[in-house]
């Protein structure tokens, strides 16, 4: 049975497919759009399904649209349009929906078009897909029973629980905002998970970090992580501000204040101007708040649950800062975090739910050891491509140790091995590649990469030697989680130790990724360091690179020293004008 997983109502657009329990494909659907995030998480954009995601996973497969048996989207509208059997035949939107009062059953004036276009989605992937993509897509059909609307929250739960290690868990999840539920608590078992409670909209922890974003002149949706580094330069100043704003009874529930931040702390920052210590400050409270309130939600789950282990998943799971803040708590004894815990991830938790339902009885039969779903191209392709671009390059015969050499000559690289991944991170597959030995490289990268100077860059470690580098290290192999650098090693690492003496790490070994490994045991053989600064292979507001021509152009456009691209280097001539 072949399941396909949607995500397109709001942002980070996505699809995968599952064959009978087994992931197959999964991958996001800015990799071929090249517009970050897929979208901006619009009314009026709800209708553009990830098409080119969808098109990849069928091909991986070998199959078509008309071949899929079930199809599962990560939004449930009928929970908002008053449930099937209830649901009028067609609703009002006024010409100018914001100059009109919002109805009491809408929570946006827009509502009605956002939901208009998800309730068509079925007939929107069958006809309306891209000319160019007809050949997977003609001639599809599906009846009702086959269309799948999941609610949000239970695709977040999905995602983070069915994949994971442990037959039994407690599952948070924890975004901005699916149908109504902001947050849920769910006890899973087996193939089942049972909902415990949930906090609805307008409460939102995840919406009030997109807020703060905002106000501090970045994008919201998009640009949290920023702030989630602008904290490490603050103080807990405006602390007692935010647990103000949010109220904590000891139910699991949660209520936030409806804040105007620029009478409580003056007026936002613009886009472009300085940062002062204010900003600093705000940032650094809404972090140290945020980690008080999860956690407290996160000890009453386990004892409503029992539960030695946790699931995480929601936007917010990709705050590394708050993960390790639960995992050194010691409420759990394990968690675990699934790697596109954002809106992308809800694509495979819809589709993994939805195959579980459909087999009931028949047993898990993925787990997630890794991230590596998307597209690869052997070397013959890449070989054809660089030949027809009439790039010069050259073979490698040992691409670990070529490559390892000129990191060891402070080169920046450009690193394009195997299957991308899926989720933000870069995970050693579409990534660029640094020594951590010279303090400047921090300031190199983020200058290579046009990003902010208060940008930290993370690290990737063996996973044998990490507990030698970082306190209390061990595996972890998504970046999801920060460490302290050991302060024997900082002065030998200082291009990935953050201002806190934190890192955020990625550890690897050689099963995940054989050539990534072999990299970094060669790396340690010419330094006595086995570590490398690994950060994300895209530029300033563009998606991570997909395609060998995505490679190219990014590496050729960019202050990069070298790529290496399969098994071929291609190299910029030092001090040339390019």
């Amino acid at each position: 049975m072949y399941t396909l997983g949607i995500n397109a109502a709001f942002h980070d657009s996505a699809a995968c497919i599952v064959k009978d329990g087994r992931l197959l494909a999964a991958v996001e659907d800015e990799r071929f759009t090249h517009i970050k995030h897929g979208k901006r998480p619009l009314p009026f954009s709800a209708y553009e399904l990830p098409y080119h995601a969808i098109d990849y996973c069928l091909k991986t497969a070998g199959i078509q649209l008309k071949d899929v048996d079930q199809v599962a989207y990560s939004f449930d509208p009928y929970i908002l349009l008053g449930g099937r059997n209830t649901l009028e035949d067609r609703i009002t939107l006024p010409l100018e929906p914001s100059a009109h009062k919002v109805p009491e059953k809408w929570m946006s004036p827009w509502d009605p078009l956002f939901l208009s276009s998800i309730v068509n989605a079925p007939r929107q992937l069958v006809d309306g897909y891209p000319h160019h993509l007809q050949q997977r897509f003609k001639g599809a059909s599906f009846q009702k029973e086959q269309w799948h609307f999941v609610e949000h929250h239970l695709c977040h739960a999905a995602s983070a629980f069915l994949p994971s290690p442990y037959e039994q868990a407690a599952v948070l999840t924890i975004d901005g905002r699916g149908e109504k539920a902001t947050t849920t608590f769910n006890l899973g078992t087996g193939n089942n998970m049972e909902r415990i409670t949930q906090v609805d909209m307008p409460h939102s922890l995840g919406l009030l970090y997109e807020q703060v974003t905002t106000y501090l002149g970045f994008l919201h949706s998009s640009d949290e992580y920023k702030v989630m580094a602008l904290a490490s330069y603050g103080k807990p100043v405006f602390a007692d501000d935010f647990r103000e704003m949010i109220q904590l009874p000891d139910n699991g529930h949660y209520t936030i204040s409806n804040e105007r931040f620029t009478a409580r702390f003056g007026p936002a920052r613009e886009r472009g101007t300085p940062f002062t210590q204010h900003h600093f400050n705000i940032a650094h409270s809404l972090q140290v708040v945020l980690q008080e309130r999860v956690l407290e939600l996160a000890q009453w789950l386990q004892q409503q649950t029992q539960a030695e282990n946790l699931c995480f998943a929601g936007g917010v799971a990709l705050n590394c800062v708050l993960n390790a803040a639960i995992r050194d708590a010691g409420i759990f004894r394990n968690i675990w975090v699934q790697p596109a815990a954002g809106d992308a991830g809800t694509a495979l938790g819809a589709a993994l739910w939805i195959d579980a339902q459909q087999r009931p009885g028949a047993g898990r039969r993925f787990q997630m050891d890794h991230a590596y779903w998307g597209p690869d191209y052997d070397d013959a392709e890449i070989a054809r491509f660089l030949d027809w671009a009439k790039v010069p390059y050259r073979r490698m015969q040992d691409v670990a140790g070529e490559t390892a050499t000129l990191l060891a000559e402070n080169r920046i690289i450009g690193w394009f091995q195997g299957r991308m991944e899926f989720g933000p991170r870069a995970l050693g597959s579409r990534s660029i590649l640094a020594s951590p030995i010279s303090a400047d490289m921090q300031a190199r990268l983020n200058e290579v990469k046009d990003r902010e100077d208060f940008r930290p860059v993370a690290p990737v470690v063996l996973e044998e030697a990490a507990p030698d580098w970082f306190e209390q290290a061990d595996y972890s192999p998504f970046m999801l989680f920060v460490y302290k650098v050991k302060p024997d090693k900082k002065a030998r690492i200082p291009a990935v130790c953050h201002v806190d003496g934190t890192a955020r790490i990625q550890t690897i070994n050689r099963q995940q990724h054989p050539r990534y490994y072999d990299l970094l045991k060669a790396f340690e053989e010419r330094t006595g360091v086995p570590v490398l600064i690994n950060t994300s292979f895209n530029t300033l507001g563009k998606p991570i690179v997909c395609t060998p021509r995505d490679a190219l152009e990014c590496f050729w456009s960019s202050p990069f020293d070298a790529l290496v691209i399969g098994s071929f280097l291609v190299e910029k001539k030092q001090g040339a004008s390019i």
